[in-house]
């Protein structure tokens, strides 16, 4: 059980710096979407903006938690398990854009009463975080089961 406890730890360490990555990235393209007109032109900039960041930070969370987190299969090539990293991580982006976009896209902007109390920019934040925590259980549970190497029964 300490095992499983450090490892979540360990996780949840690699999970803040990528969040990290992830939010400011989306941040500084939702402000330069904003800036340049793009998102005049499409009101789903933030959809753009977070599948860019959410990329950039697969690639530093597929190199932080195979190298800090879970212990590489030895049946399996590096390749391999950065196509099912990336696969798992697809579902996680989409998992992601749905909740974003229900929560940004649809609750907030046709709920006229939490325009009144949030300001765009702190609702994309919101729903942002809660986007990302259903991600992580999922993300965490996902690799465990098909990343990470068994370990032998005694």
């Amino acid at each position: 059980m300490k095992k499983l406890l450090d490892q979540i730890a360990k996780f949840g360490i690699v999970g803040i710096i990528c969040f990290i990555i992830d939010y400011v990235l989306y941040w500084i393209l939702c402000r330069v979407f904003t800036a340049v007109g793009f998102a005049d032109r499409n009101p789903n900039y933030y959809l753009y903006a977070q599948a860019i960041s959410f990329i950039v930070s697969m690639i530093s969370n597929y190199l932080l938690s195979m190298k800090y987190v879970f212990v590489r299969r030895d049946d399996m090539s590096r390749g391999k398990e950065f196509v099912i990293f990336a696969v798992l991580s697809t579902i996680g982006l989409v998992i992601n854009e749905i909740c974003l976009y229900i929560g940004f896209g649809l609750i907030y902007r046709n709920w006229p009463w939490l325009n009144k109390i949030m300001s765009e920019m702190f609702a994309e934040t919101f729903f942002k975080f809660g986007a990302t925590a259903v991600v992580m259980v999922y993300n965490f549970i996902s690799r465990k089961i098909f990343l990470e190497k068994k370990e032998e029964k005694a």
